[in-house]
C-alpha cells in the first residue's frame, strides 16, 4: 500500500516501487492459486495430447480404424474433461479471492477512506487475478508438454506399439492455457465482488453490522442458485432423453451438469450447514470436537468454500468411474460376451490413463482446501490466541483445526459421492443410450444401469482422507506458532 501512496514522479520512490508491484504475490493464497492455474493448464495440455495419441492408435488398428465413433467419443471426452478441469479451477480461484478479500477488508476500507473508489479496488484485484492466471497458465503449458512427451514415450515402450504418428507442438495446446488465464481473471473478478460492499467506516472499526446490501446479495445468490439448479436439472433430463437417439445428448447433459453444479456451488452456504450439523454429531462431546463443529457452522461461507472444492473433486472422479464401468457393461452386453483381448487391453489402457488424468481434479481440490484452511487460520489469529489464553494447549488447538477440516471433508465426501454417481449415470446414459445392448443386433434405445465399481470408490474415499490429513499440516502448524499475547495484540 506504501507504493500506492508514493508520488509516481518521485525518483526516490520509483526504484523501490517496481519490485513492490508484485509484492502481493507473496500473500497467503496467491502462490497456491498460481499452482491451481498451472495444474489446470497442464491438465488440459496432457489431456489433449493423450486423447490425440489414443485416436492415432485407434486409427492405426486394422479393425478399430474403420469406426469413427471411437474417435468421436474421445473428442467429446476431451472437451468435457478440459471443461470440467477449468470449471473446478475457476471455483477454487473465486473462493480463494473471496477469502483473501475478506482478510483485506480493513486495508480496502482504508483506501476507500483516502478517496479510492470501490470499482478501482475491484479492478486492481481482477488485474491480480489476470497476472496469476497468466503465470500459472504458461507454467502449466510447458509442464504439460513435458509430461505428455514423457507419457507417450513410456506408453510406447511398455506396449511396444511401434511408430505412431503424433506431434507435441500442436497449436491446440495453447487453448487450455488461454482459457485458464481468462477464467482465472474472471474468477478473481467474481470473487472480488465483496469489495463493492466495503465501506470507509470499516477502516475505523474492527467490525460493522451486516448491511441491507449484504442481505440482499445473499438473497440474490440464493435465487440464482435455485434458478440454476432448476434449469440444470431440466437440461440433464433433456440430455438423457436425447441420448436415447444420439450420443450428442451428452453435450446437453454436460451443460445441464455444469449449470446444476454451479447452482449447488452458489447455494452451498444454504445446503452445507444441515449436512455439517449432522456430521458434527459424530465427533463426540469433547471441548475440541464441539469447537470444531461450531467453527464449521459459525462461518458457513468459509466452510462452504472449503467443502465445495472437495465435493467437486470427489464428484468428478466418481462420475468418471461410474461412467466408465457402465461403458464396460454396455460393450459386454453388445458383444454378448467379454470384449476381445486386444479391445480389452485398449479399454484398460484408456481407463488407466484417463483415471490418472481425472485424478488431477482431486489434487486441485486438495490445493484449494490447503489454501483456504491456511488463509482461514491466518485470519483467525486473534481467535486462536484467545483460545490459547483461555487454557487450550497446542495439542488441543491442533486437534480443533484438524477436526474442523475432517468435519468438512466428510460432509463433502458424502455429497460428492452422491453427486458423482448421479452425474456418472446421466453421462453414461446420454452417451450410450442410443447403442443397442442386444447381441443379436436389434436396435433401439437402451436403459444404462449405473455401475458403481468397488475399488475405485474405496480409492476415492482413502485418497480424500489422506489429502485431508495432508491439507491440515500447514494450518495446524500455523495455528500454534504464534504466542497468545502476540496473537491478541495483532491488529
Amino acid at each position: 500500500m506504501t507504493a500506492v501512496l508514493e508520488h509516481p514522479g518521485s525518483a526516490a520512490s520509483t526504484a523501490p516501487a517496481r519490485p513492490r508491484r508484485l509484492a502481493w504475490l507473496r500473500e497467503r493464497g496467491m502462490g497456491a492459486t498460481v499452482l491451481v492455474a498451472a495444474i489446470s493448464s497442464a491438465f488440459g495440455v496432457v489431456l489433449i495430447a493423450t486423447t490425440g495419441y489414443i485416436t492415432s492408435i485407434v486409427r492405426a488398428d486394422a479393425q478399430l480404424g474403420e469406426s469413427g465413433s471411437i474417435a468421436f467419443v474421445l473428442g467429446i471426452v476431451t472437451v468435457v474433461f478440459v471443461g470440467l478441469a477449468v470449471y473446478i479451477a475457476s471455483i477454487v480461484t473465486a473462493n480463494t479471492f473471496a477469502t483473501v478479500i475478506a482478510g483485506r477488508t480493513r486495508q480496502i476500507a482504508l483506501m476507500r477512506l483516502i478517496g479510492a473508489s470501490a470499482r478501482s479496488q475491484r479492478q486492481r484485484v481482477a488485474a491480480q487475478g489476470l497476472v496469476v492466471g497468466v503465470l500459472g497458465a504458461l507454467a502449466g503449458l510447458l509442464a504439460g508438454i513435458a509430461l505428455a512427451a514423457l507419457g507417450i514415450w513410456a506408453v510406447e515402450r511398455m506396449l511396444q506399439l511401434g511408430e505412431i504418428p503424433h506431434t507435441l507442438l500442436d497449436p491446440a495446446f495453447g487453448l487450455p492455457a488461454i482459457v485458464v488465464a481468462l477464467t482465472t481473471w474472471a474468477a478473481a473478478w467474481a470473487g472480488s465482488r465483496a469489495v463493492l460492499r466495503v465501506t470507509p467506516l470499516q477502516a475505523l472499526a474492527g467490525s460493522v453490522p451486516a448491511t441491507h446490501g449484504d442481505a440482499g446479495a445473499r438473497r440474490g445468490r440464493g435465487g440464482a442458485a435455485i434458478a440454476l439448479l432448476v434449469v440444470g436439472a431440466a437440461l440433464l433430463a433433456l440430455g438423457v432423453l436425447a441420448g436415447l437417439v444420439s450420443p450428442l445428448g451428452v453435450l446437453i447433459a454436460f451443460a445441464g451438469g455444469v449449470l446444476s453444479f454451479t447452482g449447488i456451488a452458489l447455494g452451498a452456504v444454504m445446503l452445507m450447514p444441515p449436512v455439517l450439523r449432522l456430521i458434527g454429531r459424530l465427533f463426540g462431546g469433547s471441548a475440541t470436537a464441539r469447537l470444531a463443529a461450531q467453527n464449521a457452522l459459525r462461518h458457513p461461507a468459509r466452510s462452504s468454500r472449503m467443502a465445495i472444492g472437495v465435493v467437486m473433486g470427489v464428484a468428478l472422479v466418481t462420475m468418471f468411474a461410474v461412467a466408465l464401468e457402465s461403458m464396460k457393461q454396455v460393450l459386454a452386453a453388445e458383444l454378448g460376451s467379454e470384449p476381445p483381448a486386444e479391445l480389452a487391453a485398449v479399454i484398460d489402457t484408456v481407463s488407466a490413463v484417463m483415471m490418472a488424468l481425472v485424478g488431477v481434479s482431486a489434487v486441485i481440490a486438495a490445493v484449494g482446501m490447503v489454501n483456504l484452511l491456511t488463509i482461514g487460520v491466518v485470519q483467525r489469529r486473534r481467535e486462536l490466541g484467545l483460545l490459547r489464553a483461555l487454557g487450550l494447549s497446542n495439542r488441543q488447538v491442533r486437534a480443533m483445526v484438524m477436526l474442523e477440516a475432517v468435519h468438512i471433508a466428510i460432509a463433502a465426501l458424502v455429497a460428492g459421492l452422491a453427486l458423482g454417481i448421479a452425474y456418472g449415470w446421466a453421462g453414461a446414459q446420454s452417451v450410450f443410450g442410443s447403442m443397442s445392448t442386444d447381441a443379436s443386433g436389434a436396435t433401439g434405445p437402451t436403459l444404462v444401469w449405473p455401475a458403481v465399481p468397488l475399488w475405485p470408490m474405496a480409492a476415492v474415499i482413502s485418497a480424500t482422507v489422506v489429502l485431508t490429513l495432508i491439507a491440515t499440516v500447514v494450518p495446524t502448524r500455523l495455528a500454534t506458532r504464534v504466542a497468545p499475547v502476540e496473537a491478541l495484540a495483532a491488529d
